[in-house]
This record gives C-alpha cells, structure tokens and sequence, in this order.
C-alpha cells in the first residue's frame, strides 16, 4: 500500500533511470566529442561502444558491482578479482624493436625484442575485443609531479575495476586540465580479458604485455592484473626521465621530515618494505613506489599507493589500514561473505594481496608530491632470505655503487606469478623488471647525484634473522622502524661502528630499542657452522651476479662486494 505522502518503493529507480543515466550519458557525449575523431581513426566502432572518460568514482563502483561481480567491504573500499592472474607476467613483456629507441633498450631476459609488426597484430587484436563490450573505460592522467617532467598518459579498458584503479594510481587532473588535455604522450590499451594469440610470431603464452616507444602505446593481452599498466607506466618513465630528460628514474619511495625537511629515498622491490617504511606519522610520504631524482630535488610519478595486504592490522600500518576505505580498491582479497570484513591474514587466493588509494588517503602526505630539496638519505631495502645479512649497515659510495648494481633480495610469495616461496634474486637498481636503459645509466646518475649533495647511505634487511627461510623468523617491524628513526634523528650516523665479516660492511655496535643480537646476525645463530656456511654461500651468488657489471665499473666498485 502506498501512503499519499509516502515515496512509491519504484521511485529511487525512476529516478536513477531518468535522471542518472541521462545525465551520464549527456556527459561523456560531451566529453567524446572533441575526441570523437582519435577514436574512430584509432579503430574503435563508436556506433556500438559506450566510452565513459574519467567517470566519477561511485559510478565506477557501481559498474564494478553491476557486471564483475566485485562488492563493497565494510570500510567501503571496493573489492574486486583480477582473475586467473594475481601478479606480474615478467616473462611475457615485450619492447618493440625499433629505430628510434633500439639503442637506448638494455636488450636482454628483461627487454625482450617484439617486432613492430606483431604489436600491430597485438594492438587490432586489443581494439576488436574493447568493440564487443558495452562499456569501454578510458582514464586520461598524469605521470610525474613536476609539470616540466610529467607526461599525458590514456588508459583505455573494458573493466570498471581497472579505470578505478588507475584513477588511484595516475595523477588526477582537474576539471580544466582534463577539458584541455589534449593529445596522449602514452596510451594503454588493455584487454586483459582476451588472450594473445601464442601462435603469433614471439609469442610465448596467451599473455602479451608491451611497449612500443616509437608509437609510445602499451597492449594488455591475457591478464587482468591491474598492477600491469602501473608497471607499464614506470617503465615508459623509467626510459623518458634518462634518455629525453637527463633525470633519474628511481624504484623507490620517499618520504620528508616534518621538522627538518630532510628528504629520504627508499629503495626496493615489492615486498621488502618500501610501502611500509615510509608511511610514518612524523614524516609527510611523497610517494611509495616510484620517483624521479631530479636537478631541482624529487618528485612522485603516480598519484596513489599500492600497497600489500598480506597480515595487514591496524596496529602494525595504522596509515595505510585506515586508508582502504571509499575510492579505494581491494584487490583479491577474501572477506567475510556475512560482514563483508576483509580478512587479511587469509592467502587462499594469492599472497599477492593489494590495496589502491589515492596518496590523499594518506594522513599528512605532501600534496603536491614533490620537493625542492635533495635527499639526506638513502635507504637500500633487502629481503635476505638466507637470513646472514645485518639489518643496517652503514655503505661507502663504492659500496653503494655495488650494491645498487647488484640489487640483491628476495622474491616474496604473490608478487610475481608462481612464487610461493622467497626466491633470492639480484634485480639490478632494485628495478630489474621495470628496467629500460643499460644499468650503469642509472648507477652513474646515481653516483654522481650522491657525491653532489653528500648523501648516506644504509643497507637495511628486512629479510630473515636467526636462520634462513624456514628456520630463523622475519626481523621484526618494530625493530625496522626503530633503526629508521635512528636514521633520521641522525643518532646513526654518530654510533660506533664494527665491521661485518665477508661481506665488509660497517654495523653499529648499539642502537637503543634493537637487541645486540639483532644488529649482528652471526649471534643470532645458535649454529656458527651452519651461519658461515650460509654466508660464503651467499657471498657466491653475490660475486657470480656482479660479473655481468665488472667491465663496466671501477675497480673500487667492483672490491666493494663481498672477498671470499
């Protein structure tokens, strides 16, 4: 029965149905038109396809919730599946080969050549499949902070999920910057949902991520990963800022005192704490993955965080807990079917677990995302899963020369498909699947900017201690954060010092707050054998990576590793 001052039960979609979809329609028709043009030529049937350029974040949700199934947590972060794929496809990226980057491209395992006539291939392969849905998503942004480094990126994708992600992750333009956005520097195009075609020429699975720098494009194939196009971003950035801008690119996050000012870099690769180490309540967090080490000081690239799940409390990253709320997307993560909490201890999907949110999310970031100071620190993050490496040591400039060629951590489980347990890996510049140019490019710039502005620099293990994987114990946050704030008090810099065995490095003696046994992993082994059987075995690896960079280096770089 209706009331006559009641609201019939059939008027909230009424109202939705004349009012919001007509409204949105009107508004991307609008936004299109000028654009109407690129699309067409580009290959897109605009007779049959929907286009939705930047749509506000609760429609995003709500098409997320409408045709993939993703749901609404009890924060109100939106939580959503990237399918069969829960990490990166290392192996499967391609770099086009042509002229007019062929010579900057550090061919190898990494850079795998693709010929221009596959990605044409790939690419009409992408756009007929984006023309068979009803929705096609486009996010135009920004990559990098500083105006005169920053390039126009355009994301086009077929699942809500994906442009909210990259929403997170892209600066967000205002409203006059996106009706005056122009022409793309960067396009994506992903159609993760359809495979590649292995029987293509270079081809070697129904999974093909690439770049072509000459068209300066990007094709998705065979994976919903969104994390993919983030990665496909910095690669493109890691290429411009060296060879067309003369700046370092950097796999790093930084962050800067809200006291002192001091700017500091971390660098590291998923899982060694990056994210983490520089979310700190008397710090402002510039960014937490990717940055530029510029002439006039550091600038974010993206506009958001991703973030690990796995164990995620509220006790341990109260910062980033309290930042997956509204806006923000979860990301393979189980939850409570009843309550919608999410459950982050539980790994049954991936250990690869992951949150996205704008870095406003974050309480006390530097908005805008750059400074006009140069760094007073650097930190070099390491997972040591044979668990014999200190939790700090203090480098020379040849030590950290050595080891950031060297790049030595462990893959942790999830962060790349198929690792389940930690890998030890050296990834050189702490960047190696993101890398584009020669190692020594960035490894110079790196020398050169340190040596200018006199910067520290630390090794900090966050990997095993007391034993190796599977025996000893993960170093304990609390003790990580301690020997960080060490670092910034400048309490560190003043502390006595001993030297580290094999591998040469310089240990502090004491630090408030961390046990002795901690700071000097031979005590906390109860097996000295078996602990310096570990280390020459370590330090092996170590000399046997290294050789790929010895003709390139001096040799006080080259003596700066371990002496076994």
């Amino acid at each position: 029965m209706v009331y006559p001052h009641s609201t019939p039960y059939v008027t909230p979609h009424i109202l939705h149905k004349h009012y919001a979809q007509a409204h949105d329609s009107e508004q991307y028709n609008e936004l299109i038109g000028r654009e109407m043009e690129y699309f067409s030529q580009a290959g897109f049937d605009m007779d049959k396809i929907t286009i939705k350029r930047n749509a506000p974040v609760a429609q995003l949700y709500e098409d997320a919730i409408r045709n993939e199934g993703a749901i609404i947590s009890a924060t109100g972060a939106l939580i959503n599946f990237s399918g069969k794929k829960t990490g990166r496809s290392p192996k499967d990226k391609r770099i086009v080969f042509e002229e007019t980057s062929k010579d900057d491209i550090w061919w190898g395992s990494v850079n795998i050549k693709m010929d221009e006539h596959t990605f044409e291939i790939n690419r009409e392969r992408a756009i007929d499949y984006l023309n068979t849905r009803d929705n096609v998503y486009v996010f135009d942004g920004f990559a990098g902070w500083d105006p005169r480094y920053r390039i126009k990126v355009r994301v086009i994708c077929a699942r809500a999920y994906h442009a909210l992600f990259m929403h997170n992750m892209l600066i967000r333009p205002t409203e006059e910057e996106l009706a005056n956005f122009g022409e793309p520097d960067f396009i994506i195009y992903n159609a993760g949902q359809f495979p590649a075609n292995r029987f293509t020429q270079g081809m070697s699975s129904t999974t093909s991520v690439e770049i072509n720098f000459k068209r300066m494009e990007m094709v998705i194939l065979g994976t919903e990963y969104a994390g993919e196009m983030k990665k496909g971003v910095f690669s493109v950035m890691h290429y411009l800022q060296p060879v067309k801008f003369g700046q370092l690119s950097l796999h790093s996050s930084a962050n800067v005192g809200i006291e002192k000012g001091d700017v500091t870099l971390f660098f590291g690769l998923s899982g060694t704490g990056k994210t983490t180490l520089s979310t700190d309540p008397r710090r402002q967090l510039i960014g937490d993955d990717e940055h530029v080490w510029s002439d006039n000081g550091v600038f974010n690239i993206e506009g958001g965080c991703y973030a690990k799940c796995i164990n995620l409390s509220a006790e341990k990253e109260p910062e980033i807990y309290n930042a997956i709320r509204f806006g923000s997307i979860l990301e393979n993560v189980v939850y409570n079917p009843a309550t919608r909490v999410p459950d982050y201890d539980d790994t049954s999907i991936t250990e690869n677990t992951r949150c996205a949110y704008p870095i406003e999310f974050i309480p006390g970031a530097r908005i805008p995302c750059i400074v006009d100071t140069q760094p007073s620190n650097i930190v070099m993050l390491t997972c040591d899963a044979f668990g014999v490496l200190p939790p700090v040591s203090k480098l020379s400039p040849e030590q950290a020369s050595y080891h950031f060629l060297a790049g030595y951590t462990s893959k942790t489980p999830g962060t790349e498909d198929g690792v389940l347990e930690p890998i030890p890996t050296f990834s050189t510049c702490y960047s190696a699947p993101f890398i584009v140019c020669h190692p020594g490019r960035y490894a110079s710039m790196l020398a050169e900017r340190m040596s200018q502005h006199n910067v520290n620099c630390w090794l900090i293990n966050t990997g095993w201690t007391g034993g190796k994987f599977g025996m000893g114990k993960r170093c304990p946050l609390k003790y990580t954060r301690r020997i960080i704030d060490s670092i910034h008090s400048g309490e560190l810099a003043q502390a006595e010092y001993e030297t580290f065995g094999v591998f040469n490095l310089e240990i502090p003696t004491a630090i408030e707050g961390v046990p002795r046994e901690v700071l000097n992993p031979e005590q906390a082994w109860s097996n000295r054998e078996a602990f310096d059987k570990e280390v020459k075995k370590l330090a092996g690896m170590f000399r046997k990576a290294f050789q790929v960079y010895e003709a390139d280096v001096e040799e006080k770089v080259r003596l700066a590793g371990p002496q076994v």
